[in-house]
């Protein structure tokens, strides 16, 4: 028989510095956006105690799971895991990565080129139109403008009544809370770098 006092309780297990960072920065995320549990669970589509667990370091995430929540903040998932000073702070966006391909079809193919946690603050895009092709907006936001420069081709932009005819190197600002597009009026592909600014 063992006797009592021989008996060593086991040792609480220690978070390693990637699961106490992934611990803290969910948290950090979820304050940030005034989500609870409840909503990041519906969002990732992690179960919300799977979720506890993390936010407790009680359990690893799987890179799928990791990826999910990554997502659901609209962030890649080295940018959710990466621990401060440990990577560098340049954030690059390849051409071929796929998750910033917004739309591609026959007439119009947009890229986003600014980071996807800064949507909805500013949004950063390359759009290449097909001749003859557009691109037609609904009105955004009230107060958000969009800025354009044309890199290739001719187009005409429209906000609401007014419209102007843009060649390579110009440039335009306009509202966008309002029926807006972007029309190539060329021969050719048209290639321009649009940014909107949300108020």
């Amino acid at each position: 028989m063992i006797k009592p006092s021989s008996v060593r309780p086991k040792p609480t297990p220690v978070a390693d510095p990637v699961s106490g960072h992934l611990c803290r920065r969910l948290k950090q995320l979820r304050a940030d956006r005034g989500w609870s549990l409840d909503a990041l669970a519906k969002a990732s589509g992690v179960s919300r105690s799977m979720l506890s667990q993390i936010e407790r370091a009680k359990a690893n995430p799987t890179l799928a799971v990791a990826f999910r929540i990554a997502r659901a903040f609209g962030m890649t998932l080295g940018a959710l895991v990466e621990t401060p000073g440990a990577t560098s702070a340049v954030e690059v966006i390849r051409a071929e990565d796929r998750a910033y391909h917004y739309r591609s079809d026959k007439n119009c193919r947009i890229r986003t080129l600014s980071p996807l946690n800064l949507e909805k603050d500013v949004e950063f895009y390359e759009v290449c139109l097909a001749e003859g092709g557009a691109l037609r907006s609904s009105p955004h936001f009230e107060g958000t403008r969009e800025f354009l420069t044309v890199q290739k081709g001719r187009v005409r932009v429209e906000s609401a009544s007014d419209a102007e005819e843009l060649a390579p190197g110009d440039s335009a600002t306009y509202r966008a809370d309002v029926p807006h597009a972007i029309v190539n009026t060329g021969k050719g592909e048209a290639v321009v770098f649009l940014v909107d600014i949300y108020r």
